[in-house]
């Protein structure tokens, strides 16, 4: 009967314990956990639409710079996190096609370049990774406003 008791109170104890965790909790203001099983959602690259970069690379700031005239929109753009080079890679060359892109050219060695166009764009994207296991990607990317509105870099009409 003793140990009976015991194990009473033991159960009794724990019980309680869960029961304060929980009140805790209902009234945490963090926002829900995503329990679908889905990947993260993708980023954009600064303010391009099309260019998909997984949610695992974060953005360097200090590393990257644009440029914005009125007849040319362009930059370098530099990522890093810790993805395999060779997932990434088809995870870009994925996400490009789905936005139109046209792959154009590949190249690899220590370091693996994709040359990526579209009517008026052009984005190069190199990837490498460096040796404490992080992945750096950098993206070149050229956009002719003026050829996407037939027009020359003077904003003279372009004859076809």
């Amino acid at each position: 009967m003793k140990q009976y008791r015991s194990t009473l109170c033991v159960a009794l104890f724990f019980s309680a314990l869960a029961l304060f965790s929980l009140g805790g909790c209902a009234t945490s203001t963090a926002p829900p956990v995503d329990q679908s099983g889905l990947p993260p959602v993708s980023a954009f690259a600064g303010d391009l639409q099309d260019i998909e970069i997984p949610a695992e690379l974060e953005w360097d700031r200090d590393k990257s710079q644009t440029i914005k005239t009125e007849s040319f929109n362009g930059g370098i753009w530099v990522y890093s996190g810790r993805v395999e080079p060779l997932s990434l890679k088809d995870y870009l060359i994925g996400g490009m096609r789905n936005n139109k892109w046209k792959l154009v050219g590949e190249s690899t060695s220590k370091e693996t370049m994709l040359a990526f166009v579209k009517p008026g764009k052009t984005c190069m994207m190199v990837i490498s990774e460096s040796k404490l296991g992080t992945t750096k990607l950098t993206l070149y990317v050229t956009i002719d406003r003026t050829a996407a509105a037939g027009l020359n870099p003077f904003g003279e009409a372009v004859s076809k």
